[in-house]
């Protein structure tokens, strides 16, 4: 008797071919691996789906920032990793959260559109409790725009 050993599912391999998402010069390019890892996205979300939400998140995340963007630009910072900010691990972190308000932005719309790509079957019961609701993640993706613009996370209307 003999058998013969399957390769590594795919749903926990990255796709090997993603290539940096172009941004707009000001912004900073999106690694899709990063994006990956960070957001905890499986590969069975295509390379061409993960692109797309990349780039959905870039334009959501330009909306608002286009007014920081234009005065960061006319102070002469040409670039958002030029702009003074402190630095944690090496790093600006006002990339740190423009990076991360994209790969929120970009998970919460792969959730709405294949809402069962973050589960398995035996793990849905368990993935409801522990997987982040699009509410949530674009909750999160707002309040790092909000830092970067320095601005409170709270908004409150009298009634």
């Amino acid at each position: 008797m003999s058998f013969v050993a399957l390769p590594a599912s795919s749903v926990d391999q990255p796709p090997a071919e993603e290539t940096l998402v172009t941004n707009d010069g000001f912004f900073p390019d999106i690694d899709p691996a990063a994006v990956r890892d960070a957001a905890r996205i499986t590969g069975s979300i295509t390379p061409a789906r993960l692109r797309a939400a990349i780039l959905s998140a870039i334009m959501t995340v330009e909306i608002d920032l286009r007014a920081f963007a234009a005065s960061s630009i006319a102070a002469g910072h040409a670039t958002l990793a030029d702009i003074p900010a402190p630095q944690l691990d090496g790093q600006s972190v006002q990339l740190l959260r423009y990076q991360r308000a994209v790969a929120l932005y970009a998970k919460a719309e792969l959730i709405a559109r294949h809402p069962d790509f973050d589960t398995t079957g035996a793990g849905d019961n368990r993935a409801d409790e522990i997987t982040p609701t699009i509410g949530e993640l674009r909750r999160d993706a707002m309040h790092a725009i909000r830092d970067m613009l320095g601005v409170s996370r709270t908004v409150v209307d009298s009634i």
